[in-house]
Parts: structure tokens; sequence; C-alpha cells
């Protein structure tokens, strides 16, 4: 993991113009620079979080004919050249494979506390094919200002069934245990080195019928640069997320209606990222400065 944080740092520490070269495409793989991401456009009134991130999600499967655009969350990687980062691509790849055991097995112990068989995620159309991905994070020295709307990374919750979170020593990190509270009250997780932070997504709280609840967090800047590493894992697209069967009831019924796991990502996605079609006017006369394209 120190290794991992290492050449996360490198990868930031790039020029501009190089990590725009790995611009994030359609499969969201690859570079997002700052301000690329809108978490909570309800409370940011700024244009967006002041963070960076670099994408990388399941190669090694190809799960069929993508040519119509039916598998959004699939396809080869964004990789730096070799010449620029050596071994970086390595490294990734090791942590990628080593941090999905770490989350199966953490699925388990979910699966038993909700009354079911102990590998029931471990099916393929669950975590057998996962959309697992691992994202570098990059917050700026920015200073966050809550009551103006500025924020490393504003209130959200993440998408699929869990996230592991790595951090770096540095403070930042907040989660609202009541996310239905008025107001919210807002607590600091302290950095805890060698351990992941365990996020639950929304789409355990689907299938849970609020058993459990997605974790809301947000990060908050104090003029430090701050890196954490993401692994976001999320059943296959064509998983239909729906209450399971222990997590309801005649007196506690379903609170969501079924959704394929590829919809509900591709919606999120849309709702947080800007267009890409954003940045192609502008990439090129920005690949030769060292500032973010105005979004």
């Amino acid at each position: 993991m120190d290794e991992v944080f290492a050449q996360s740092k490198r990868l930031f520490s790039l020029p501009l113009c190089d990590k725009m070269k790995l611009l994030r495409n359609e499969k969201h793989r690859g570079y997002t620079p700052i301000l690329d991401e809108l978490l909570d456009p309800e409370n940011q009134i700024r244009v967006g979080d002041y963070k960076e991130g670099y994408y990388i999600g399941i190669e090694e499967k190809n799960p069929g004919d993508d040519s119509g655009g039916e598998m959004p969350f699939y396809g080869p990687n964004i990789w730096p050249a070799e010449d620029l980062l050596p071994g970086w691509r390595k490294i990734m790849e090791k942590f990628h494979r080593e941090a999905l055991e770490v989350a199966r097995a953490i699925a388990r112990l979910i699966a038993l506390a909700l009354g079911l068989e102990n590998d029931f995620f471990d099916k393929s159309e669950m975590l057998g094919e996962p959309i697992a991905v691992l994202r570098l994070l990059h917050y700026e020295g920015q200073i966050s200002e809550p009551a103006k709307g500025i924020f490393g990374a504003g209130a959200h919750t993440d998408y699929g069934l869990i996230t592991l979170l790595a951090t770096d020593e540095n403070f930042g990190l907040q989660i609202c245990k009541d996310k239905d509270a008025k107001p919210r009250i807002w607590e600091y997780v302290a950095p805890l080195k060698g351990a992941f932070v365990v996020n639950l997504g929304d789409m355990l709280e689907r299938w849970s019928n609020c058993v459990f609840r997605s974790t809301l967090h947000r990060v908050l800047g104090n003029g430090q640069d701050r890196y954490s590493i993401a692994y976001f894992v999320e059943p296959s697209n064509d998983c239909l997320v729906e209450c399971l069967p222990t997590c309801k009831s005649d007196e506690n019924p379903p609170k969501f209606p079924p959704i394929l796991c590829k919809t509900y990502l591709s919606q999120r996605y849309k709702e947080t990222h800007v267009d890409l079609d954003t940045y192609k006017s502008s990439i090129d006369e920005n690949l030769g400065t060292q500032h973010a394209p105005m979004l």
C-alpha cells in the first residue's frame, strides 16, 4: 500500500499536459481533472470537487461483444507509458487483484449478517465478475469552506456494494451517521495506516431494504495535499439489484424497485461527471499549460 501511494503521487505530480493525454473515456477509465466531478450540486455552489483522480478497472475479462454499448463499465484501461512511469501498471494491477479478495471476504460477512449463505455475493452475476474499480485520488491544498459550498469532495454516498478506502495521514474524510438528520452532524474519520475504511454503498442499501444504510461522506480540504485510494466494488452490469428475501416481510415490504446495476451506475456517473464533450474544445489549448480546462 505504501508503494501504491508513492506511485499515485508520481502520477499526479506529472505536468497537466501529460495527465490530460490520459483523460478518462466513456468507460470511465483514466484521468479525471480537478473540478471534473460534482457530487453535491445542492450545496456546492462552485463548479465541482477540488480533487483529481484516476480510474482503473478490470480488463482481463471480456463479457461479450460491446459494439452495441451494452457493457458501459467494461473495457481496456488507460495506462501511462512505461517509459513515463516505469512499473506503474504492474503495481496497480497487483493492488487491484488483492483488494478484490479483501472485498469478497467482507461481502461474505455481510451475507451472513443478512441471513444468507456466506457465498451469496460470490455468484458470477455479482462479485464473480464484478465492476471493481480502483480510483486514485489527490486533493490539492485547497481549504474547504462548507458555508460557501467549497469542498474537496461534496457529500455523497457510493454507488455499489462496498468501497474500501485507504487514506494517507492527513485528516479530511467526514461521515454523517444519520443522513436523514436535519441538520446533519458530521464527524471526522481518523486516518489509520494500513487499514481500510469500509463505506457501504447504495446497492447494499437497496438489497438489504435499509438494514444497511449507505454511508454519507464528504472530504474537507485543510490546505494540505491529501491522497487516498478508493476501491469501489459493484456487481456485474446485468445484475438485478432487488430486495433480498431475508430483508422483506408483509410488515416490511421492499422500499426500492428492482434495477439493473448498469442502469443505476450509468445514471449516477452521468449526474456527477462533466460531459466529455466539454473537454474537446479546450483540451488542445490547455495541453501546453499547467491549468485545468475551465468547466
